[in-house]
């Protein structure tokens, strides 16, 4: 067996968090070491949870859009890796969902991220994300993504997708403006055959 998908066949057993998990244990993630782009979110929410599919609800609509790219695209593993912070459902808070539970990170983050040589660039979704990939310390999310030039192109920091940010998105009309056009392109140009 391929060392990767070992690997992905362990980490699908994992069970680290499930004392703190009230949903239940359910690792989402899409990985293939022919991935060449890696979408780094922050965790799967109760839809997600639900279907077993990464992305399966209006923040992955916004993010395909942001992306340019359609459904089939975006769930193609052997072009886009989606690896969150935390993989399994963290469950509701008193405002949203709960932070991703840190374990993850911790047990088989490296480790799945050894196994994906050629990707070219990694969308850094919400402050869990900035702070790991681009080593950001306590940078707000808006500081981070209006940085966005000097991370590029290995990474591209953005806000969470989710409807929850339209405020943040009206606030802060230069991220449409300025960062999804060359997202796009360099999307598309390294998703071309």
């Amino acid at each position: 067996m391929h060392p990767l998908n070992a690997l992905i066949n362990e980490v699908k057993r994992c069970t680290l968090c499930a004392p703190y998990l009230t949903d239940g244990v359910r690792p989402v993630f899409s990985v293939n070491a022919s991935a060449r782009i890696l979408v780094a979110g922050q965790a799967p929410g109760r839809k997600v949870h639900e279907t077993g599919i990464p992305f399966n609800d209006p923040s992955g609509e916004r993010l395909r859009d942001w992306m340019g790219i359609e459904h089939d695209v975006f769930y193609d593993a052997n072009n886009i890796a989606i690896l969150p912070m935390g993989f399994c459902y963290p469950g509701t808070g008193k405002s949203g969902d709960l932070p991703p539970r840190p374990e993850c990170a911790t047990a088989w983050r490296e480790r799945l991220l050894t196994q994906l040589p050629k990707v070219e660039m990694t969308l850094v979704i919400g402050q869990y994300a900035q702070r790991y990939h681009l080593h950001n310390g306590k940078q707000s999310v808006t500081d981070t993504v209006r940085a966005w030039e000097s991370y590029w192109p290995r990474y591209v920091p953005l806000p969470h997708p989710s409807p929850r940010n339209n405020i943040w998105l009206k606030k802060n009309p230069w991220f449409e403006h300025e960062v999804i056009p060359r997202l796009r392109e360099q999307v598309k140009r390294i998703l071309s055959p």
